[in-house]
């Protein structure tokens, strides 16, 4: 039923998103485009993770 219609709709998205993204990936400025993105999305799990080592370590009283 209705459920089933949002799931196709999500895939159908997912899948042409997927599509798109290729595409764009295909030239030089969908590149480097997806390589700013990659690298700043590795930045901020990079700083979120040291925020979470940082405050592991301030509940341990500063012991690692």
């Amino acid at each position: 039923g209705v459920l089933m219609k949002y799931v196709f709709w999500l895939l159908a998205g997912v899948g042409l998103g997927f599509l798109v993204a290729h595409q764009v990936n295909r030239s030089e400025v969908g590149k480097a485009f997806f390589n700013d993105v990659d690298s700043k999305a590795r930045q901020f799990s990079e700083a979120v993770a040291a925020g979470y080592r940082e405050r592991v370590t301030e509940l341990r009283g500063g012991r690692s």
